[in-house]
């Protein structure tokens, strides 16, 4: 009941708020996102925590207003994506202005193949409409599979519409398809900011250790593909505003391991870049370091060998 309630209200959503005029359902997403704050449920808890981590000097009343901003902007980019099948090419065109964005089209003119990484900054899946519109370019990107299935299926067939290919993060063999595409020059976008794996490469980040996914680092190692962190944000404009960072180089020595943990630091200080400009951008409603994650129930007891 609990799975088909969830997969309703998305469907209701996508169905219903992108046939609202624009101003309306600006001033919905802010009216919810206010509602949901001041109920501090634990997501918005889990925000203001991580948030403290970005800003460590706020006051308590700068993190209660940094954490409200960052409500206000999930939600902009939950009524956002709602309505983004119904955008215009037009309107996907002008929706986003972005910086460096040579690096991007010079790296798809060299035919090796780009690997977009990104925080979960701003709203990335309007960032991929305008790289499909603008830039007329299909990509290739991982989703997480959601439950119930059925949800899945709608953020799938969703992202497709917008001229994606989705990939399961779970249950298929997306490493070497995304591979296979990179290597005939396509492009790859994933967002590698947390990972799902628990598997990842340890970075400091914001002065702790946290995970965050290899792929990105493995998969240009593997197909020498460029490897671009882009960043994203949200101004007082109806326009997003993202940057896209120099390119982050494969090391000359080193072991495969050394060279994916260098790459994947690196990716992680240009994210920090960007998170720490706009930090109420960042929709980070989970746990990412390690100090804050829940003990695994099957780990071993201290002094044991696991």
């Amino acid at each position: 009941m609990k799975d088909r309630l969830t997969d309703g209200l998305y469907g209701l959503g996508w169905s219903a708020v992108k046939k609202l005029p624009e101003p309306v359902a600006e001033r919905l997403g802010r009216a919810i996102a206010d509602t949901v704050w001041k109920r501090r449920g634990k997501g918005v808890l889990r925000l203001e925590s991580n948030l403290a981590r970005v800003v460590p000097d706020a006051s308590p009343q700068r993190l209660t207003e940094l954490s409200k901003a960052g409500m206000r902007s999930y939600l902009r980019y939950w009524m956002e994506s709602f309505r983004l099948p119904s955008w215009s090419k037009e309107r996907v065109r002008n929706g986003f202005d972005v910086k460096d964005v040579h690096h991007l089209t010079d790296g798809l003119a060299a035919g090796k193949g780009v690997i977009i990484a990104l925080p979960h900054l701003g709203n990335w899946d309007l960032a991929g409409a305008w790289v499909t519109t603008e830039l007329e370019t299909p990509f290739t990107t991982v989703a997480e599979r959601l439950k119930p299935e059925t949800l899945y299926d709608r953020f799938v067939a969703y992202r497709e519409s917008l001229g994606m290919e989705v990939l399961p993060h779970t249950g298929g063999s997306a490493f070497g398809t995304l591979a296979r595409r990179l290597r005939a020059g396509g492009l790859v976008c994933l967002v590698a900011d947390r990972d799902l794996s628990a598997s990842g490469v340890e970075v400091k980040f914001f002065g702790d250790t946290a995970r965050m996914p290899a792929g990105p680092a493995m998969l240009a190692q593997q197909t020498g593909a460029l490897l671009l962190p882009v960043t994203l944000w949200y101004d007082d404009s109806p326009v997003m505003k993202g940057r896209v960072h120099p390119p982050v180089d494969v090391p000359e020595t080193g072991t495969r391991v050394e060279k994916t943990s260098s790459m994947t630091q690196a990716l992680a200080d240009a994210f920090a870049t960007g998170i720490a400009d706009h930090p109420e951008d960042w929709h980070m409603l989970q746990r990412l370091w390690l100090a804050d994650l829940e003990p695994r129930a099957d780990a071993a007891p201290a002094g044991e060998a696991s």
